[in-house]
């Protein structure tokens, strides 16, 4: 086992132990809070681009298996933990979390004080971070490397991680709505959460365009989660200004609550470091009621959180925020069948107080469905 380094853009560097593959990468330096949950956070499209680092102090123990993958591989550009489990005990498990790493070709370091390091993260902010193992390189040196790499801030990421081709997943059990989900990084679960009320996904590519959604005749849209600076995706800004100004249902959620947002006429900010994990505080401004949700973002957008607000498709106010920050959680529109959500309803490995928006989703396209009978 030889030595590895993780480095921060401001000068600071960690000592550790080489795990899964050696060399070296880079990305933006993010922690989830999350005790479980690691292979969703590994196979999450949204995590492109990023180190991701693990504040629980020992990952790996359940191992990693078929079922639980969000997407077909792990997105993440590395992977710090601070005891990696030496086993794997349970049921479930089909391989071990290092096997995937390795497989995927993730760069990982282990036997750093990972709570120190979020510590860190929150005091100074997000940044740019590098690992390197197995490296002559002087730490003078891994410092100005990590400077050189890209920032999250301006990143057009989308591309990267949508669907090529469209597919399907159909409903389980009667069909009673078909929903286009335009992939910005969509996770497994999403479309199965949507299947499992009746609905037949298509999940489409970020590229498609507003005649070929209209084409199949919709009985609503959805924006998925991604990685990138929503500031970056005009084209779909665009685009869901035409599905706006034709009041098709809208659900957005996560990337596609930011992006409906600026759609809105919102600005979107980068957040000082995030959130993300599955112990989020949320409070639903309908209901009064406290919602512990799964986070995975470092945008926000910039809407008045006290009263209604005006826009060219007609009112709307924010229907949620986040305890820890008064963060914008949720918009929704009052003459028009749109809401988004930052947060993720479908909410694998958990919790699920939220998996009720996939209903309230199913809700509004019964009521348009009655509206233009």
């Amino acid at each position: 086992m030889s030595k590895a380094y993780l480095v921060l853009d401001d000068g600071t560097v960690f000592e550790g132990n080489s795990w899964a593959c050696e060399g070296e990468t880079f990305g933006e330096a993010v922690f989830s809070t999350g005790m479980t949950g690691y292979q969703e956070t590994l196979t999450d499209p949204s995590y492109h681009k990023q180190i991701v680092i693990m504040t629980a102090p020992h990952i790996g123990n359940t191992g990693m298996n078929t079922a639980d993958e969000e997407s077909a591989k792990i997105w993440v550009s590395g992977f710090v933990v601070r005891n990696p489990s030496p086993v794997v005990s349970n049921w479930r498990s089909e391989r071990s979390l290092e096997s995937d790493l390795i497989a995927n070709g993730v760069v990982g370091i282990s036997g750093v004080d990972t709570r120190a390091i979020t510590r860190h993260l929150r005091d100074l902010g997000a940044m740019r971070v590098g690992i390197f193992s197995n490296t002559k390189l002087t730490r003078k040196e891994m410092v100005i490397k990590v400077r050189k790499s890209p920032q999250m801030a301006g990143a057009f990421l989308a591309d990267d991680v949508s669907t090529i081709s469209t597919y399907v997943v159909p409903a389980i059990g009667e069909k009673k709505f078909t929903v286009l989900a335009l992939d910005m990084g969509i996770k497994g679960a999403t479309p199965r959460s949507m299947s499992q009320r009746g609905i037949e996904v298509h999940v489409m590519p970020s590229k498609t365009t507003f005649k070929e959604l209209i084409a199949l005749n919709p009985d609503g849209i959805f924006l998925s989660n991604g990685p990138g600076d929503p500031a970056t995706m005009t084209e779909m800004i665009s685009l869901v200004q035409e599905i706006l100004a034709a009041r098709i249902p809208l659900f957005g959620i996560c990337f596609g609550h930011q992006i409906i947002g600026r759609a809105l006429g919102f600005d979107t900010y980068k957040l000082p470091f995030g959130h993300r994990g599955i112990n989020q505080p949320v409070k639903n401004l309908h209901s009064g009621k406290i919602e512990i949700t799964a986070h995975n973002h470092g945008f926000a957008v910039a809407a008045p959180i006290v009263g209604n607000f005006n826009t060219i498709y007609g009112a709307g106010f924010v229907s949620h925020i986040c305890l820890n920050d008064n963060v914008v959680e949720g918009l929704e529109l009052l003459e028009s069948p749109v809401f988004s959500v930052q947060y993720h309803p479908e909410a694998a490995a958990g919790p699920h107080d939220a998996s009720y928006l996939f209903d309230k989703f199913v809700s509004l396209m019964t009521d348009a469905r009655v509206a233009n009978a």
